[in-house]
């Protein structure tokens, strides 16, 4: 690692305020160095949290945290907070098991006041912060800073619309990184900026009022022509000004000078306030600059030749996905597809090219885009909606009285089903089978391998109602895909081994592990595929065959596949022993997946290792049974 003699004196935020300022530039270039250097060797969150380095700075330098609060918002750009604040040893083993987690934790450090691994969240918990701070007559701020997108999610509307009624003290900083709602940020902008943070123009302004609150029509002119002008200047400020918010900038994320100076004025000020900070993602290294996206997830490479192109290896569900939304769209004009803000994670990158009329990324809307596809199949449009399992959960409201309640025909394309790895509890999709098997009118998939993925997703685009696929991150097993698309009969399994005395019914890519479980057991193994509506004829011919059934998901076991099982066993009155496997009722961490995977007992050991312990414990209470 690059020296960083700064940088090695800080290790609390306290001693980072004991600094000059004159000292804040290098120790941002230092940092700078650390994480791209730290970055390259464990993978993670790039680009966006080297364009949060000064912020985090100025923020920590302005504020008395944790006394203070800050709430990021998304937590995939605290980096450099977390390094500030007691933790950088630690991202030696970022995103790892029993590592740093990626995102703010408040179990992790009491300077992670909030956990925000998702989006749009920071006002809303920074404005219950503020209010209880002014219940108790405390000078704590609470600080929201919001941006990589994550303004454009309703909820963050939602909270500014609250503000004003609450009386709070509340401060709200727009990280603005993409350039999407600011004009360019010069010399002129910050000085404005800090002249209207200053608490000489915010007495005057407050002044005037009182003055001319004797004659409200002049008032209301002065307010008038006050908002005219700085819509003229900058028309964000008009937007946020109707929200109630003191608007301030846009001012230059990097100028730790003019940064510290308006934070500095901010603090002081009554009432909730906006500042617009202007950033750029990968500041400080030529290739994130120069690609942000490509560097705002990475795994580990060399940082000075930068990420270089990877042998092709087996295609993973995105791309199987990806690929099939292509294909089906040349087929169908009907085909419109939809993503909230994960284009590349959810492969729709050659879509949108192919496709620019049929596509629409709505930003972090999880709402709006189900809604939205709710609107389009009204009209006869095919609508596809491409989302992580925990993203839908988002939008669950939407998804119950929107689609399934009118029998839309929209496909869900739910990826990352089960675990996610290093991404951690915030981002595995661990309820998605027990939430959408319980809403009338779904057709619920679970695909085994990549063809049975691609044709899953056919089968859904011909049903007339609402249909999810579900599928994990990463690669399947390596199952060729075959370019014809045939629908699946619906409801309807397939056994893949027959044995005798138990059988496994595995649901999704837990065919693999359940095919070799049976293997060793001699056990009968079924690849389910549908969730809902379920195979019970199938259910039924096994349960009256073997002594044990054992059913395998990667999705907790409350409520889920396994449990759709005990409910038709129930409606038949069949009493054959039933073992549900699948995620604990816990928060799975994270991890490398395969460990994950085992911990959990849902490979082919833990499979095994399960049910010899139900037969020893069924031995124990029958004087034993059929043998295996």
């Amino acid at each position: 690692m690059s020296p960083t003699p700064l940088l090695d004196k800080i290790q609390w935020p306290h001693e980072l305020r004991a600094l000059e300022r004159r000292d804040l530039v290098s120790l941002a270039a230092e940092l700078r160095q650390f994480i791209v250097e730290s970055v390259a060797r464990t993978g993670g969150h790039l680009s966006s949290n080297l364009g949060t380095i000064e912020l985090a700075i100025a923020l920590h330098y302005v504020f008395d945290t944790p006394r203070d609060r800050l709430v990021w918002d998304v937590g995939h750009q605290t980096y450099a907070h977390k390094i500030l604040t007691g933790r950088r040893a630690g991202m030696s083993r970022l995103r790892m098991k029993d590592g740093l987690s990626g995102f703010p934790r408040r179990s992790e450090s009491e300077y992670d006041t909030f956990g925000t691994a998702h989006s749009s969240t920071s006002i809303s918990a920074a404005l219950g912060m503020a209010t209880a701070f002014k219940r108790a007559n405390s000078e704590q701020r609470a600080i929201a800073i919001i941006g990589d997108g994550a303004l454009t999610g309703g909820m963050a509307f939602e909270a500014m619309n609250n503000a004003r009624h609450t009386g709070a003290d509340l401060i709200v900083v727009l990280n603005d990184n993409e350039m999407s709602i600011s004009h360019p940020v010069g010399a002129l902008s910050n000085h404005l900026a800090r002249i209207m943070s200053g608490r000489v123009y915010n007495t005057v302004r407050r002044g005037g009022e009182k003055v001319l609150g004797v004659a409200p029509s002049i008032l209301e002119f002065a307010k008038r022509w006050e908002e005219h002008m700085k819509g003229m200047v900058n028309p964000p400020a008009t937007l946020f000004e109707e929200f109630g918010f003191n608007y301030i900038g846009p001012i230059d994320g990097h100028d730790l000078d003019t940064l510290i100076s308006t934070l500095g004025n901010v603090r002081k000020l009554e009432g909730p306030q906006f500042l617009h900070v202007v950033t750029r993602k990968g500041k400080g290294y030529a290739p994130a600059e120069a690609d942000p996206i490509l560097y705002h997830g990475v795994t580990p490479f060399d940082p000075v030749v930068g990420i270089q192109p990877k042998a092709p290896g087996k295609p993973t569900y995105t791309q199987i996905f990806g690929d099939w939304l292509c294909d089906m769209a040349a087929r169908d004009p009907r085909l419109y597809a939809i993503t909230p803000a994960m284009c590349e994670g959810s492969g729709l990158v050659r879509f949108s090219r192919d496709y620019p009329e049929r596509y629409f990324d709505v930003g972090i809307a999880e709402q709006h885009a189900l809604t939205f596809a709710a609107g389009l199949a009204c009209e006869g449009l095919k609508p596809v909606v491409a989302i992580y399992s925990t993203f839908l959960q988002r939008a669950y409201d939407q998804l119950i009285h929107d689609i399934a309640l009118q029998n839309l025909p929209v496909v869900l394309a739910v990826d990352r089903a089960g675990l996610v790895g290093a991404d951690g509890a915030t981002h595995a999709g661990s309820f998605d089978l027990t939430y959408l098997r319980c809403l009338p009118n779904m057709t619920v998939m679970a695909p085994s391998d990549e063809n049975e993925c691609r044709q899953m997703l056919f089968t859904a685009f011909q049903l007339d109602g609402p249909a999810a696929v579900r599928y994990p991150r990463g690669s399947g097993p390596g199952v060729a895909v075959a370019h014809d698309m045939t629908a699946l009969p619906v409801g309807v399994g397939e056994m893949r081994r027959q044995g005798r005395a138990i059988a496994i019914l595995a649901f999704g890519a837990v065919l693999s592990a359940s095919l070799e479980a049976g293997d060793q057991m001699n056990a009968s193994v079924a690849n389910m595929r549908f969730v809902k509506p379920l195979d019970e004829a199938l259910v039924t011919k096994l349960a009256l065959s073997h002594d044990l059934l054992v059913t395998v998901e990667e999705n907790t076991t409350q409520g889920g596949a396994g449990s759709a099982v005990s409910e038709a066993l129930a409606r038949e009155n069949i009493a054959t022993p039933l073992l549900q496997l699948g995620l604990p009722d816990r928060f799975v961490d994270q991890g490398d997946p395969a460990l994950l995977l085992a911990e959990c007992g849902l490979n082919a050991q833990g499979i095994v290792a399960a049910i010899e312990q139900r037969l020893q414990e069924m031995k124990s209470l029958h004087g034993g049974m059929a043998s295996a």
